[in-house]
């Protein structure tokens, strides 16, 4: 076979991300793919702005494999940049809107990115991450769900669309570079998850097969899409079908309960804080939800007192757990509708291209019961830390990814994460899940919302804390939260203090900054219990 031959047989058998649009608008190009606000586009429509996007990139200088970052809230503009640069081959590199100047230009300067786009609210701060010491030459602004005007000197999303809306042609190898996602840098620096065409696209199955997902859904998406679980468990799949995404720019309890209702949606992600304040708005019952069909959180496990509130007053709606990081593009086992309840509080099993193992330090599978550490092999995992070698080859030993989460495995093969190695409270020498305290905390009714930290003790080394949000018109005291701890659990378990607090701190992920409550309540009074 001739060397000319072999690259036009891999053309044909072009596998991109950029492609998964372009079948579904053949399939469905009359069909709404993206509803923001005032816009809606249909496949046809869509499918057109990301090859007129991705001749505009080129002609700005965008080449395959540059580093593009992304500064927005969601919006039809950040979807559309999106697949147009999967389409060329250049890299995208979301990073999270919550980050100050400083924290924004070490992902900018680690990544190389050479191009900063940024939604509307969100200019001044790129400005100033982008003025020095990073490789970023010109900055893009990006339309928001809602309109307003362009930023004065820079160049607008508008502008980029090049008149030519011929095809663009197939450029793009899957095992190419798709995206580097930095984690949250909880313990350490931000690390560059580098990951492919091809493990973003084993995903996608993986999540259509597991979550049950299908064309004719209409997806909400609120949660940012900055974060992989949202841009590549919910939006990818979505287009990949053929399905309709409702986007939306503030995932606020009292801003998505109206958009299920006026769009009809069927199928809405978020994690437990989020479900936990639509089930507290004022706004739940009077809402329409009956379109609702499909329910998925992630991001921490839903306290199963929660799920039994959300299963009785919402009865028609299936709940799937999805649980994952990053690095796995991000998922990786899921607990199904028909286990919610029987399997409460687990994970479940891994997901359909995903093979999961818990296991102790010398790498043995534990036994029933015992926890030990979640390591996995799939096709969805990254191809390593960017720039980051010996982090890489620690992440990768023995040939299996090693997640840094603590689980425990029953007779049944469910796997259900006890906590974060990093969030395991060590106190009078014992180790406290933090978890486990905080699903006994949520059995008394008064609770809304709970988190439970490790904050340093002389005699104990760390107290077991919790932060706890009262139900409004509620009323609970310290003492009858430790009592009913004491009934229920070890001693060395129960809390050394509890905090009441109006709201816990969460990122635009809604997932709880537990590292913001240790920092604020080192001062917290302290007890020798």
């Amino acid at each position: 076979m001739t060397d000319e031959l072999a690259t036009t047989i891999q053309r044909a058998r072009t596998q991109g991300i950029g492609d998964m649009l372009r079948r579904s608008a053949r399939r469905l190009g009359d069909k709404i793919a993206i509803q923001c606000g005032v816009t809606t586009w249909t496949y046809a429509q869509m499918n057109t702005i990301c090859d007129r996007l991705g001749r505009g990139l080129r002609r700005f200088g965008v080449t395959k494999g540059d580093r593009v970052a992304v500064l927005s809230r969601n919006s039809h503009s950040f979807a559309a940049l999106r697949f147009a640069l999967a389409r060329i081959g250049a890299v995208i590199v979301p990073i999270n809107f919550m980050l100050n100047p400083d924290e924004i230009r070490f992902i900018l300067a680690s990544s190389g990115a050479t191009v900063l786009a940024a939604g509307p609210d969100l200019i001044d701060t790129a400005r100033a991450a982008s003025a020095t010491g990073c490789a970023v030459r010109s900055l893009v602004w990006l339309p928001g769900e809602q309109p307003s005007a362009p930023a004065a000197g820079m160049t607008t999303f508008d502008d980029l669309l090049d008149g030519d809306a011929t095809p663009l042609g197939a450029e793009v190898d899957s095992r190419d570079l798709a995206q580097i996602i930095y984690t949250s840098g909880t313990e350490s620096l931000p690390k560059g998850a580098m990951l492919s065409h091809e493990a973003v696209m084993w995903q996608y199955v993986s999540c259509i097969i597991e979550g049950g997902m299908a064309e004719d859904d209409v997806v909400l998406h609120a949660l940012p899409l900055y974060h992989c679980a949202q841009l590549d468990v919910f939006l990818g799949p979505a287009i990949y079908l053929g399905a309709t995404s409702v986007i939306m720019g503030q995932p606020a309890p009292d801003l998505i309960l109206p958009r299920i209702a006026a769009h009809r949606v069927t199928s809405f992600f978020a994690p437990p804080t989020v479900w936990i304040g639509m089930l507290r708005s004022p706004a739940f019952d009077a809402t329409d939800l009956t379109s609702l069909r499909k329910g998925y959180y992630g991001a921490s496990i839903m306290p199963v007192e929660v799920l039994r509130e959300l299963q009785q007053r919402l009865p028609d709606v299936r709940f799937w757990n999805f649980y994952g990081q990053t690095e796995i593009a991000p998922l990786a086992t899921v607990l199904k509708p028909e286990d919610q309840v029987r399997k409460a509080g687990s994970a479940g099993k891994p997901a359909i291209n995903v093979e999961t193992r818990v296991v102790n330090e010398a790498m043995q599978d534990v036994a029933v019961g015992e926890v030990g550490e979640i390591v996995h092999r799939s096709p969805h995992l990254l191809s390593g830390y960017y720039n980051d070698p010996q982090k890489t080859a620690d992440a990768f030993a023995d040939g299996w990814f090693h997640s840094g989460d603590l689980a425990t495995v029953d007779a049944d093969g469910y796997i259900t994460v006890v906590d974060r190695m990093k969030d395991m409270i060590k106190t009078g020498g014992e180790n406290v899940a933090s978890r486990e305290v905080e699903e006994v905390i949520y059995r008394l009714p008064q609770v809304s919302e709970v988190a439970v930290v490790g904050l340093p003790h002389p005699r104990w080394i760390e107290a077991v804390t919790a932060i706890v949000v009262v139900k409004t018109g509620q009323a609970l005291t310290e003492a009858a939260v430790v009592d009913h701890c004491a009934k229920a659990m070890a001693h060395f378990k129960t809390p050394k203090r509890v905090v009441f607090v109006d709201s816990l701190p969460k990122n635009p992920s809604g997932k709880l900054l537990k590292r913001e409550l240790r920092q604020r309540y080192l001062d917290a009074p302290r007890s020798d219990r």
